[in-house]
């Protein structure tokens, strides 16, 4: 077995947009650890990690960026006995770029600005950056590194630009967000861009809900052919240290499973709501959630997810019934709460229900119920949820799914009433499923 020249640790963070004190600290606890306990040489961090990614028109405040800059600084000072790649926002003559840094024994050693800005879908950085366009390789240990973010690897061009400028070994930081299949696709991109560079890349990759977006990490490292040497684990925050021969070959064997993510796609996107629903309560300051329980299949699934997301504790549904409620949908939702062990409140709505027929009276006399009076009724039951919420600083968290969206299929004021909507992007096939 090779002797390892060179031991690089991908570290799979879960930032907080904005936040910069909090990232800072996240960062500085993984440069020690990755040195101290793992023995590494380098770290490297995903894409924009001072800011954590999006961080969208927060880039246009000069104090923010200020702030990106002062925790660059910190984190270079810091950087004693290991070199940091680690991803940030570049002010420089008037541009902005989406730049990477190598930090040394407190002193910038060579940075790389990303070159292929995606601007479609969530993507919107041509707002903001000015697009770099050249490669950068630094000497690590006496291996020729290069460094490419993110969607530099989805197109040709940057790639093969590292393996003419020298390269043996490439670091890709990443803040790839999920969505349904993202982990085959990736496995393409980066099969394809290990072909063309012809040379083994470390990608590392952001985790964690960020508002409506959700980043699987998935950080793994590839050799020239294009196999997975080693893996990170999906939805989990991880430091995984991976060794290198003198000429930049992987020192781990190629690997057909990944530990603790041998997931199929319809648990990968659970994960990814739960995921979701988690880090957008906790980090929003949410004193838990609240859920309207209806015995339906929605909103069942939906608790499932926050009690997965939040632990029973935390979450509250209530249940409100209607004269046209049927019974077994009472005792299914009960049933529900019973296994889970989640606290539930019953507070039929007929009463708000006939105080706002009788306020509406004089304008709807007696014309003949019809949508009206249904649309009403899911109206109530939002101010309910709402009130609870204002009192008890809990999330609403509406049930709707996708194909319930996409033919309007919902009450605006009524069940569309919430903060977040875990299910909003499952269409009603995959919430059977």
């Amino acid at each position: 077995m090779s002797v390892p020249a060179l031991r690089v640790v991908m570290a799979q963070l879960n930032p907080v947009v904005g936040d910069l004190e909090a990232n800072l600290g996240q960062v500085l606890e993984a440069m020690e650890r990755a040195r101290d306990e793992l023995g590494a040489h380098a770290v490297v961090f995903p894409e924009l990690t001072t800011t954590a990614y999006p961080p969208e028109d927060l880039l246009l405040r000069p104090a923010f960026l200020a702030g990106s800059d002062a925790a660059l600084q910190r984190v270079a000072l810091a950087a004693r006995g290991i070199d940091v790649i680690i991803g940030h926002p570049e002010r420089s003559d008037g541009a902005l770029y989406n730049a990477a840094s190598v930090l040394r024994d407190g002193a910038v050693l060579a940075r790389y600005r990303k070159q292929i800005l995606p601007n479609y879908g969530v993507f919107d950085e041509v707002r903001y950056f000015r697009a770099g366009s050249a490669a950068c390789v630094f000497e690590l240990r006496g291996l020729p590194v290069a460094i490419t973010v993110c969607e530099d690897l989805w197109v040709p061009g940057p790639a093969a630009q590292a393996r003419a400028a020298g390269a043996r070994l490439m670091l890709n930081l990443n803040g790839s967000p999920f969505h349904d299949g993202k982990r085959h696709q990736r496995a393409e991109v980066l099969a394809c861009a290990a072909a063309e560079a012809v040379m083994p890349i470390v990608y590392v990759n952001q985790v964690g809900g960020q508002d409506d977006l959700v980043f699987d990490g998935g950080s793994q490292v590839v050799d020239a052919a294009g196999r997975v040497r080693l893996q990170a684990p999906y939805f989990e925050t991880a430091l995984l240290a991976c060794d290198f021969a003198a000429d930049g070959t992987p020192l781990t064997e190629p690997t057909s499973t990944v530990p603790a993510t041998d997931l199929d796609d319809d648990a990968l996107v659970y994960a990814a709501l739960v995921t979701g629903v988690r880090d957008y309560v906790r980090k929003n300051g949410f004193q838990g959630v609240v859920l309207g329980l209806s015995g339906g299949v929605d909103s069942a699934l939906s608790l499932c997810i926050a009690v997965d997301a939040l632990g029973a504790g935390q979450v509250l549904a209530v249940l409100m019934p209607s004269r046209h409620t049927a019974d077994m949908s009472n005792e299914d939702a009960i049933e529900q709460c019973r296994r889970l062990g989640v606290a539930h409140q019953v507070l039929p709505i007929e009463g708000p229900y006939e105080a706002f027929r009788h306020v509406l009276y004089p304008v709807l006399g007696d014309t003949p119920p019809d949508i009206t009076e249904e649309n009403l009724q899911a109206r109530c039951r939002g101010v309910l949820l709402m009130a609870i919420s204002n009192r008890t600083g809990r999330l609403v968290l509406s049930t709707s799914n996708k194909s319930e969206s996409a033919v309007g299929y919902s009450t605006l004021y009524g069940d569309m009433a919430g903060g977040f909507a875990p299910i909003k992007d499952c269409s009603k096939t995959r919430v059977y499923r």
